[in-house]
């Protein structure tokens, strides 16, 4: 397909990076020269120095030609102007990025916008989840929350090291769940039957919902009951997760700036906000830190964020999440000794790419840091994979076959003999450069 992407910071470098890397034709448009030139010299896109909202630049990057449309620069009047010049130019697909909440209020719809993405909305969402499902490092859903992938860090807790997985298997035989990766030391490994699971290792799983607990207390892990939660950063982020969790949870917010925290006093409802720098160890002593079940670095600065949840670590905080907008982070989870990490422009990426392949994919999702992808693939009459055991089928050595939705609505986990039936779905994990090999499947 033929993309434009209007912007090149945070969101629309990786965007393109991720869309290019999918096989489309990418041109990308970036008003600063000094970011246009370093996406020119590392992007395998067609990359115009101007402003998105010029008529003149969209068609110099051929917007007359244009499957699809993105404007995901930092000005929301940019984005939605630029958007409507291309509906109007007979673009199909029309997606935005909108940072301000009074905009929330407006469908897309009325803007000639298809797809409208709240960056901090999404990874406030994320943030909750993880709350919720305080013993789970990473936390996807599939099938409307009926088929989990969750991510846990093997512990002291774990009982059973030092057995491979065929010995594993014996252990849970009645528990439907599957070891869909391990990652160790950085490198994430496609397991197979005779590999062993060792302490500090990060595991993903799939497992139907409904023996989540169970699947979580065979790994070591219990979902604590959470009461105290402190929050560093009181932007956007931090508030949409403070109003979440304030319902049900005590919440402390700490926010650096006086304007802005007097503003979240105003907002917030249960919430203590505190006018301080997040950094201030005597600060975070003062407000309890020792005292929190969760800590949440969600602050604009990585190092911040990184920083402070050392400090919690140092306090014995049972569980600590931070955000980052550097990928490079993502690599380095381990060593930040943090419980989960999530990268902001990661997953407004997450949420186009989902949009852009929802007509090849019932789902999608990407695991930061870890190259790797889960995929919800539907099989109709026409697909390959069809009425064969999957033993007879060939596949990737980096793809494993996690869970079979049977059109009955029966979650099986497969084994070689499995068939793969019309109207069922299947939940398929694999490292990049297999994503063709395994559509052509279906």
């Amino acid at each position: 397909m033929n993309i434009i992407i209007v912007g090149a910071g945070d969101i629309g470098y990786h965007l393109c990076n991720r869309l290019t890397e999918d096989n489309n034709d990418c041109t990308l448009i970036e008003l600063d020269p000094d970011i246009a030139r370093k996406a020119r010299e590392h992007l395998d896109a067609s990359v115009i120095t101007g402003s998105g909202s010029s008529f003149k630049i969209l068609q110099r990057a051929g917007i007359d030609k244009a499957d699809i449309f993105i404007a995901v620069t930092q000005n929301d009047d940019l984005n939605i102007v630029a958007s409507m010049i291309a509906k109007k130019s007979g673009v199909k697909t029309t997606i935005a990025r909108i940072r301000n909440p009074e905009y929330s209020l407006m469908k897309g719809a009325d803007f000639g916008i298809d797809l409208v993405v709240h960056p901090e909305m999404e990874v406030a969402k994320a943030v909750s989840h993880l709350v919720r499902q305080s013993s789970a490092s990473d936390f996807y859903e599939f099938e409307n929350g009926r088929i989990k992938v969750i991510g846990i860090r093997l512990d002291d807790n774990f009982e059973f090291y030092g057995n491979n997985l065929i010995e594993l298997s014996h252990h849970f035989k009645d528990l439907p769940l599957r070891v869909l990766a391990i990652k160790r030391g950085g490198i994430t490994i496609i397991p197979k039957g005779q590999d062993i699971l060792l302490r500090g290792d990060q595991i993903f799983v799939v497992a139907s919902n409904k023996y989540l607990k169970e699947i979580l207390n065979f790994f070591g892990k219990i979902n604590a009951n959470i009461r105290n939660v402190m929050i560093v950063g009181g932007g956007l982020v931090g508030e949409y997760v403070a109003k979440d969790l304030e319902k049900k949870i005590y919440v402390k917010i700490i926010e650096s700036n006086e304007k802005k925290a007097n503003l979240l006093a105003e907002n917030l409802d249960k919430s203590l906000v505190i006018h301080g720098d997040g950094n201030d160890i005597d600060l975070l002593l003062s407000e309890d830190l020792s005292e929190m079940d969760e800590f949440i670095a969600v602050s604009g600065d990585d190092e911040t964020n990184i920083i402070t949840s050392m400090i919690a670590s140092q306090m014995n905080v049972p569980r600590r999440i931070i955000m980052v907008k550097n990928v490079d982070y993502l690599r380095m989870s381990a060593a930040l000794n943090v419980d989960s990490i999530l990268c902001k422009p990661l997953i407004s990426v997450n949420v186009i790419r989902q949009f852009i392949r929802r007509k090849k994919l019932a789902s999608f999702a990407e695991i930061p840091g870890c190259d790797a992808l889960i995929l919800e693939m539907e099989a109709d009459e026409k697909s390959k994979i069809v009425k064969k055991p999957l033993c007879d089928i060939s596949i990737p050595e980096s793809v494993i076959f996690g869970a079979v939705l049977r059109k009955n609505n029966d979650i099986e986990i497969p084994t070689g003999s499995t068939q793969i039936n019309p109207g069922d779905k299947a939940i398929v994990f694999h490292l990049p450069g297999t994503t063709k090999d395994i559509e052509r499947l279906f």
